[in-house]
């Protein structure tokens, strides 16, 4: 065993062969740990009284590892530390050397926004859009099926525009639409070509209440080209062209819009609606017209308005046809516009499509200035053009005009109101007012 001292070991060079060396030039030696710095003592690990020694070399530390603190115990006070807020952990500043950077704050999940209330408006808004296009999606639709007839062309010498508005109504008896079986439920006929039953004129004026004239078929009055003759025979002989230059010459007054009623269609324009209200003074009995009804008020279906109008069965015969067919109209007006209807698809578009079969209008006539007259002649005053009596002429019993007649076409082509001693319902008529 070679108890000689081991001799010490050199360091080797650094690269260039010359060891470091201090400024004084004493040889560079690297720092030592503080316990192995000269003049300090080693420290070595003594183990307590009981307790075993670490295995190894002499002075060996055990490594130390920092230990979780319990959360209970983060913020306790150490023992004899004043009262006072529990100390608060160092804000991280950033790398700059600025302000503390806030901590970024957790993603907080977004909240799902209502989207019922939403869409609640959206349906409201298409209810509402659905509402308004459609009627008038109807009206440009069914405004396109409407049969129209030149009847108000211009012609020599033709009367200026009056005050108001005038319209001329014509009922005829064309069965052109008609088959074999609704002639027969209608009791129609099987008569050819197209008469006139009906002449109304219903004047709109700038003041005042609108007015539904009768103009009595047997009215003696000269025709254009034709010399006189009943005025109806204008219809039969030049259509509705050769009446609208006839009405408009004799009366003196303006017509503006043109409306023709057949037989095809008017009883679904009354069974579209549901039938109409009138009140009878008394029992009818027609069998021409197939008409059978009692006395007292009742509604009428289509066959049975369609007897009512065509009736003759009276004392007066065609004077006192016009009554009624004045007050049914205007009751027929009354219930087209009413709310039960214009507010019931089930009951406007069955009497759409019914119009639009029995109604013929000039071209330029559209299906919403039929609407503007229907609600004009809700409540209108009601009478027959006056007349001197009746004559015997080539055309047979005739109504012959007189000086009340000129007088009642003054007022009416001056938009003036008609006096009341003017104003006739021709002697009553079976219906209640």
């Amino acid at each position: 065993m070679n108890d000689q001292p081991e001799p010490p070991r050199m360091r080797r060079p650094p690269p260039g062969g010359q060891p470091n060396r201090q400024p004084g030039g004493e040889p560079y030696r690297p720092p030592q740990a503080w316990s192995a710095e000269p003049g300090q003592q080693q420290r070595r690990y003594m183990p307590t009284p009981g307790q075993e020694p670490l295995r190894g070399r002499p002075g060996y530390a055990p490594r130390q590892e920092p230990q979780p603190v319990p959360p209970q115990d983060r913020h306790r006070r150490p023992a004899g530390a004043p009262p006072g807020p529990p100390p608060q952990r160092p804000r991280p500043r950033s790398d700059s050397g600025g302000p503390p950077r806030r901590p970024a704050a957790a993603a907080q999940p977004t909240p799902r926004r209502k989207r019922k209330p939403r869409r609640v408006l959206r349906i409201v808004l298409v209810i509402v859009l659905v509402l308004l296009i459609m009627p008038v999606a109807l009206m440009f639709y069914y405004d396109a099926k409407l049969h129209r007839v030149d009847a108000l062309s211009d012609y020599p010498g033709r009367v200026g525009d009056t005050p108001g508005t005038t319209w001329l109504i014509v009922g005829t008896d064309s069965r052109a639409d008609l088959s074999q079986e609704d002639k027969d439920k209608l009791a129609t006929g099987d008569s050819d070509g197209s008469r006139t039953d009906t002449i109304m004129m219903a004047h709109i004026p700038t003041t005042g209440k609108p007015m539904l004239i009768s103009v009595p078929r047997d009215l003696y009055v000269p025709i254009p080209g034709q010399g006189s003759h009943k005025i109806n025979s204008a219809f039969n002989t030049g259509g509705p062209r050769l009446l609208v230059q006839t009405v408009e010459q004799f009366s003196g007054v303006h017509i503006d819009h043109y409306i023709e009623i057949g037989f095809g269609g008017f009883d679904k324009v009354v069974d579209g609606v549901g039938g109409v209200e009138m009140c009878l003074d008394q029992a009818l009995r027609d069998p021409k017209a197939g008409l059978r009804l009692p006395k007292g008020c009742q509604t009428l279906d289509g066959a049975q308005a369609l007897g009512l109008v065509r009736t003759r069965a009276f004392a007066n015969a065609d004077l006192e046809r016009v009554v009624n067919q004045r007050k049914f109209f205007s009751a027929l007006m009354s219930k087209v516009t009413s709310p039960s209807v214009l507010l019931n698809p089930f009951k406007l578009i069955p009497f759409a499509n019914g119009a639009v079969n029995a109604v013929t209008v000039d071209e330029g006539d559209h299906l919403w200035n039929l609407a503007w007259l229907a609600l004009r002649l809700r409540n209108p005053v009601t009478t027959t053009v006056p007349a001197a009596g009746d004559e015997i002429t080539d055309d047979g019993d005739s109504l012959m005009p007189g000086d009340d007649t000129s007088k009642f076409f003054e007022y009416v082509s001056r938009g003036v109101e008609v006096p009341e001693e003017l104003l006739s319902d021709s002697g009553g008529s079976t219906i209640g007012g």
